[in-house]
């Protein structure tokens, strides 16, 4: 059989929308392309352990939902979700204190499709969107994408300044104020309960809408829990998202959104536009799951593994790192943020790291401006702490060089 060569077509000239010119790849995603050889220790990926997925319960759930409700499970569906596993997930979170229902939650393809869906509800061209500087490099893709203006803030290890979103407020009219409430990606850090409560106080006299995205909340190791900005909000100006990704699998692609109703609504709307609806199959399979499995105990060893895993990376980095490199100290999540002397570029360290077999994801796409080149962020949960200590002695030795 002879096969017709597909013609090479690099140099056609497509006339795409000028609004991709913002859209920058994923130094994350790219990243990983680099380190996926097994001899690399990867500290790169916001990767959960994978030996923690519960593959065989969520096996049986499927058999179980083909077997009871196949036809139903396999068919189109509303494109709010499944509602059983709405009611579920509004049940959880109610105990957080949330005051949620089902009809308040709207089932994404995971809570970066809620991200997606708000941008496209709220923004305009050139409308601002108040972030922490280092920001989650896929909020920044997302908004950008949307064409919107960045304003940015500080932040320590408080959380986000909202001292200066205060003073943002005072001169300028943004859409919204995205921030992630516990263990912040890219940094670990947390919003404190103080800062909460100020930055609830101001969204409801400016009335400017937060973005509260919390996929790393139920991954607390260390410390007190505190009330997410969702459950202090009683005016209906707190977009909550979460997921399944960080406790069940990210394969699953299942977060949600909790609004309110006109905004929900307009979300809705949306997602009709963009996917009709999260897997109808996934939905059922995982609401059945919930059902039989013990979620709770399963996510109390996910914490027990990840926090002795943030431990032995605390404890290498202590002993191995030259004394003029900080970090962070986080008490829940998947990262933690390096700051190197002002002078060391981490992609200069990154390159030498790879032939040194180990590997992590330069700081400065995380900035929305100006980007900084001297910071770095480091994953603890995909690796056992052996491989974690031999991983940062190999970075260690490497960064006494650079420092």
């Amino acid at each position: 059989m002879n096969v017709v060569p597909i013609p090479a077509v690099a140099s056609r000239k497509y006339r795409m929308a000028s609004r991709m010119s913002r859209i920058k790849a994923s130094a994350v995603r790219e990243i990983l392309k680099i380190t996926e050889r097994p001899e690399v220790l990867s500290f790169a990926g916001g990767l959960p352990a994978p030996e923690l997925f519960p593959v065989q319960p969520l096996a049986q759930a499927l058999s179980d939902v083909l077997e009871r409700d196949g036809a139903a499970a396999m068919q189109y569906s509303t494109t709010e979700g499944w509602r059983p596993l709405r009611e579920w997930i509004a049940n959880r979170i109610r105990t957080q204190g949330i005051a949620a229902t089902a009809d308040r939650v709207l089932i994404t393809s995971g809570s970066q499709q809620g991200i997606d869906l708000i941008a496209k509800v709220f923004l305009d061209r050139g409308d601002q969107v108040v972030v922490e500087n280092p920001c989650y490099l896929a909020a920044l893709q997302t908004f950008g994408g949307f064409e919107a203006s960045f304003v940015t803030v500080g932040s320590d290890e408080s959380g986000m300044r909202v001292d200066e979103v205060e003073r943002i407020l005072q001169k300028s009219s943004p859409k919204l104020i995205y921030v992630i409430s516990e263990f912040n990606n890219p940094k670990g850090t947390s919003l404190s309960l103080e800062r909460r409560q100020h930055l609830i106080e101001l969204s409801r006299r400016y009335e400017v809408p937060i973005v509260e995205d919390n996929p790393y909340g139920e991954l607390r190791y260390a410390g007190t829990w505190r009330p997410s900005l969702a459950a202090m909000d009683s005016d209906g100006l707190v977009i909550y998202l979460s997921t399944f990704s960080k406790t069940l699998s990210p394969g699953l692609r299942i977060g949600w959104a909790v609004a309110s109703e006109p905004v929900l609504r307009a979300m809705t709307t949306a997602k009709q536009a963009a996917d009709l609806h999260t897997s109808t199959l996934l939905q059922h399979a995982v609401a059945r799951l919930l059902e039989t499995f013990d979620y709770d105990g399963h996510v109390a060893e996910i914490c027990s593994v990840y926090g002795e895993r943030l431990n032995a990376m605390l404890g290498a980095m202590a002993e191995y790192f030259p004394k003029n490199v900080r970090w962070t100290s986080p008490e829940g999540g998947l990262f933690l943020w390096v700051e190197l002397p002002a002078q060391v570029r981490a992609e200069a360290v990154l390159k030498e790291a790879i032939r040194h077999k180990v590997a992590f994801v330069p700081g400065a796409p995380f900035f929305a401006k100006p980007e900084k080149h001297h910071f770095l962020r480091l994953n603890f949960s995909n690796r056992s702490p052996e491989l974690i200590a031999t991983g940062i002695q190999r970075l260690g030795k490497l960064l006494h060089s650079f420092c």
